[in-house]
């Protein structure tokens, strides 16, 4: 059954998808080769990681990532950010197409970033290419370049080179991405919408954390939804909306899927943990799009993840320099709206979920993990444990608590909302096709000696390619 020079991981608690198990795992050549209660045989050749009280989680899938490489790394890039990423417990991540330059939205563009990573991504990688008005016929060359679907924003993208879709570009996108069998993820917020509060509360001189989310309501969020409801519904393409912070966009997706809408919904870990209150009290770091909502959102919020309607968790990991986070005057309309948040996605989810509210593991695990393979066409390769799939593990202290500091963060500017907020659950190592990614070096880290630092010498990370339906 096996051949000598396995690597053995023992006594560790494998989350499943219909619970928790204690297991050996058996890894040959970068994949689960066995799963058992007990392997009572080794090769003296086999390499041992000793997991007893640990828990082993599948690698969190992050499909949604800004890293802004090429053009705009003194943002962030491939380097800094994937190591941020494997930090974080996440082996697989779909880089968005906007915030590099030039933006991913043809053939050249694509194989252009898809170069820079392939030279620097500790970990695998999807590329999503963009749906912009005009571009509808790269769509197809895109797709077989192997772009994981077509991002859209249905308002300001706050770059000037990637451009909100109007209604017949998004019909025409989508039209095509149908017959591609291809994916297409929506930035659902109504642009005229927003744009007529913004414009009010501005000639008010209105510009607090409050006017900010009052400028971008969840009304606008259900608008715009329905609206790409309506164009998947009559195309027949996949849609994913990105980003829901509400339980009512959520429902409302849910209800389009039992119609017979080919959809799915992502939320975000600022979603389920901060509110609008925070946003007050932090600035400019927590600010997004959509805003942060009160703290009723956040509870509805979770609700809906129990009940199974939250498909997928991505971090939307936005980042940009310190001085894009501040304005002298206070004023949150001109800050850039995003939210960096590589590294504390799945620590937010355990502490919230798990910890706070009893949310089960293996549910967490189907938001990061075995929804979003299963929805771009990774499973079971990634996406769950198992005989077979790719050796994809996050080793996990489950109780260990820990403070994030400043210092902790590897991605290029370390600033992010969650700075001094203690969580239980220490991601201990990361480890993609059985190589350890990344390592905590914490001299109290029980499998510290399975890495000679907290990342390899060289990056490894590959490119997974779309797989249309």
């Amino acid at each position: 059954m096996r051949d000598e020079g396995d690597l053995v991981i023992r006594g560790g608690t494998v989350v499943l998808p219909e619970g928790t198990r204690r297991a050996d795992l058996r890894i040959r050549h970068g994949t689960v080769v066995a799963m058992e209660s007990q392997f009572t045989q080794a090769s003296t050749l086999d390499r041992e990681i000793d997991a007893t009280g640990l828990y082993i989680f599948p690698g969190f899938i992050d499909a949604h990532v800004h890293l802004n490489e090429p053009g705009r790394a003194d943002w962030e890039g491939f380097t800094t950010g994937t190591m941020s990423l494997a930090a974080g417990g996440v082996t697989t991540f779909f880089d968005m197409p906007l915030n590099s330059t030039p933006p991913v939205t043809d053939r050249a563009r694509f194989d252009q970033k898809r170069r820079v990573a392939e030279a620097k991504s500790f970990i695998d990688y999807g590329l999503w290419g963009g749906l912009i008005p005009g571009n509808t016929e790269e769509l197809t060359e895109l797709s077989q370049c192997g772009a994981i679907g077509f991002k859209a924003f249905m308002t300001d993208a706050g770059t000037n080179d990637f451009p909100a879709v109007d209604n017949d570009s998004l019909w025409a996108g989508m039209d095509i991405a149908a017959r591609l069998g291809a994916v297409v993820a929506v930035h659902a917020e109504s642009s005229w919408i927003t744009r007529r509060l913004t414009e009010s509360l501005l000639s008010q001189g209105r510009v607090s954390a409050r006017d900010y989310e009052a400028s971008r309501p969840v009304v606008s969020e259900l608008e715009a939804v329905e609206r790409a409801l309506a164009i998947a519904r009559l195309t027949g393409c996949r849609l994913h909306v990105v980003h829901a912070s509400s339980a009512d966009v959520v429902r409302r997706i849910r209800a389009a899927r039992e119609a017979g809408v080919d959809v799915s919904v992502e939320t975000c870990p600022h979603y389920l943990s901060l509110t609008v209150a925070d946003l007050e009290e932090l600035g400019g770091v927590a600010k997004c799009a959509p805003p942060l909502r009160g703290r009723d959102e956040v509870e509805a919020l979770w609700q809906a993840v129990r009940a199974g309607l939250v498909d997928t968790v991505g971090s939307d990991h936005s980042p940009c320099p310190p001085s894009m986070k501040e304005d002298p005057k206070g004023n949150l309309f001109r800050v850039w709206g995003g939210i960096s948040g590589a590294q504390t996605a799945l620590n937010v989810l355990l502490e919230e979920g798990y910890h706070r509210r009893g949310v089960p593991l293996e549910t967490l695990t189907a938001l990061t993990a075995t929804n979003p393979a299963k929805r771009f066409g990774l499973y079971p390769r990634k996406g769950t444990i198992a005989p077979g799939s790719d050796a994809d593990l996050v080793l996990v202290d489950l109780d260990a608590p820990w403070t994030l500091r400043q210092e902790d963060l590897y991605y290029r500017h370390p600033h992010s909302p969650f700075i001094g907020r203690t969580f239980r659950g220490k991601i201990l190592a990361t480890l993609l096709r059985g190589q350890p990614v990344y390592v905590d070096p914490s001299p109290a880290n029980p499998v510290k000696g399975i890495g000679a630092g907290p990342f390899p010498d060289k990056p490894f990370g590959q490119f997974i390619p779309g797989k249309p339906s």
